[in-house]
Order: C-alpha cells, then structure tokens, then sequence
C-alpha cells in the first residue's frame, strides 16, 4: 500500500504542472485566436476604417448630389442645368454643338 500512496503523489506532483499548462495553453490560444479574441479585434478596427472611408465617400458624393438636386427645384431653377440635363436625357444637340461627357455621377 506504500508504494501506491507514493504512485499516487507522483502521479499529482505531474498532473497539477501539466493541468496549468494545459490551461494556460488553452486561454492564451482563445485569447489570441477566438471569436473575441485580439486577431478579430484587429480585423473589427479594420472593417471600421473601412466603413468610415466608404461613409466619407458617400457623403462627399451626397453633397455633390444636393447641390444639383437644389439647382433643379423651382426657387432655384439654373437654366443652363436644365438645358444640360434635357439634353442628356433626350440625347439631341444641335449642329456645331461640342458634347463632352463627363461620367463622374
């Protein structure tokens, strides 16, 4: 009975060290690699850069279309806009007119 109360001490004397190994391994991969761990806390800050320049974008392009938009109501009638427009959408032009196009909208 000796000897098994001393395999048994040994046995614990190796499990306890390899258990908080085995644990500390374990948190400091789901740290690192986990769904919220720090490598999907880096591409979450990624994905948010990227939708703040596409905001930014998109607001820039919104500004730009209001202001046409505000050219375009009846208080504000620009008349060489509605022209511009009119040919545009009916794809007529006199002769001798020069048509440049400018794809930017």
């Amino acid at each position: 009975m000796a000897k098994h109360v001393k395999m048994s001490s040994r046995m614990r004397a190796v499990f306890a060290p390899l258990a908080a190994a085995a644990l500390i391994a374990y948190f400091s991969y789901h740290f690192v690699n986990g769904d919220r761990g720090l490598l999907a806390y880096r591409d979450l800050r990624v994905a948010i850069a990227q939708a703040e320049t596409i905001k930014e974008e998109t607001g820039r392009e919104r500004a730009v279309l209001e202001r046409r938009v505000s050219l375009l109501r009846p208080e504000s009638l620009d008349l060489d806009l509605v022209e511009e427009r009119s040919r545009i959408i009916l794809d007529l032009a006199r002769p001798g007119d020069i048509v440049l196009f400018n794809n930017t909208l």
